[in-house]
């Protein structure tokens, strides 16, 4: 027999009656299922987009994807520290990162790109965009942040579910795992001589990305070596260096 009564988040954690919990910890289980749906739905997109690019521009713009659904207990301790109710109505309206993506690029322009095409998608939804690779954080943080919601259609109606993505590049993501690690290390109290040397690499990285783009770009713009040119090109640089090695030789002698 159901109970009528409703749980609240802690409760579900904290209570030590099997039946109740596995009847009310449902509703939550349903609330995730539609989290995780909707994160696949959108890394689908992108998927597409990379495999799509990589045919029009010979690379693949994307080096990586990796998602992520937000542990219970991280649900909670968010909620906590914001001063809010631990319920289901509370994590759909206030929580914006449960599900969550990554992507992460190789270049700068490869972000704005992947950003743009996934906002011109007629069944998504662009809440919010906070650019912190032009206004970086103060910690040095960049990294392009977009707020979606994507229609999950379940079996008896459809919702518009949060997702947020996340475009970086590869220095951007390297520069924010070690930061967060130190986060959580000194729990958000580094020393300052930390802080500031976090704050340089972050400069480093914003140049490194720019150099790397721009040799990328001259190699592009370099013209383009056949197969048969290339083993010609190589035969003639071998049959080079043996008559090198034959000169080498007489001259000791």
């Amino acid at each position: 027999m159901k109970s009528n009564r409703s749980f609240t988040f802690d409760e579900l954690m904290t209570g030590n009656r099997s039946e109740e919990f596995i009847e009310s910890a449902y509703p939550f289980m349903k609330l995730m299922m539609q989290y995780q749906c909707a994160m696949l739905e959108v890394r689908t997109k992108f998927e597409v987009l990379n495999t799509e690019l990589s045919l029009d521009s010979d690379r693949n713009p994307i080096e990586s994807i990796s998602c992520r659904i937000k542990k219970p207990i991280s649900i909670a301790e968010k909620l906590k520290r914001k001063g809010l109710e631990v319920s289901l109505q509370s994590i759909e309206e206030n929580l914006h990162d449960v599900a969550g993506i990554r992507i992460v690029c190789f270049f700068p322009k490869d972000i704005y790109k992947l950003a743009e095409m996934i906002g011109k998608q007629n069944d998504l939804t662009v809440i919010s965009i906070k650019d912190y690779i032009k206004n970086p954080k103060e910690s040095g943080y960049k990294s392009y942040h977009m707020l979606v919601t994507v229609p999950i259609f379940l079996s008896d109606r459809v919702i518009d579910t949060k997702v947020e993505i996340q475009i970086r590049t590869m220095a951007m993501d390297f520069w924010a795992s070690l930061e967060h690690k130190i986060y959580y290390k000194f729990e958000g109290n580094a020393p300052g001589y930390i802080s500031r040397d976090l704050r340089e690499c972050s400069d480093i990285v914003s140049m490194l990305d720019a150099k790397m783009l721009s040799l990328n770009e001259e190699v592009q713009a370099l013209p383009k070596v056949g197969v048969e040119e290339q083993h010609e090109e190589n035969v003639r640089m071998q049959k080079m260096w043996e008559e090198n090695k034959i000169v080498d030789k007489l001259q000791k002698k």
